[in-house]
């Protein structure tokens, strides 16, 4: 697995975090905020691939670039950034040594503890 940050999802993210556009919300509830494969797929049906990718800050360039199978590491529900998107992407990130995508997530994570005012 070839995995590099993707640099599209990074600015969208920020963007996202720059307006506000996050959710403050625990690590545990990732798996309740999560978009299901359902909605994924009604995503890419809607708004494509491009659209998806943007959502996700690691591309596995070993994938094809029209395969869902090569973006990971989502940061939210195609809506809004999720905080406990950002911690689970961070702690997998680093258990699987993708120093790149582990350090923009790191990023993001204390942008949205400040505007949240957790860095108090």
């Amino acid at each position: 697995m070839a995995m590099q940050l993707n640099e599209a999802a990074l600015t969208h993210a920020r963007g996202l975090l720059r307006r506000g556009e996050f959710t403050d919300d625990e690590r545990d509830d990732w798996s309740e905020h999560a978009p299901t494969t359902d909605q994924e797929n009604d995503f890419i049906e809607k708004n494509g691939l491009a659209e998806f990718a943007k959502w996700h800050l690691g591309e596995d360039t070993d994938m094809g670039e029209d395969t869902k199978g090569r973006y990971h590491f989502p940061y939210g529900d195609f809506s809004k950034l999720h905080r406990c998107a950002v911690i689970s992407g961070e702690s997998r990130a680093g258990q699987y040594k993708h120093d790149s995508v582990e350090k923009a997530l790191k990023d993001l994570l204390d942008g949205i503890d400040r505007k949240a005012g957790r860095d108090e």
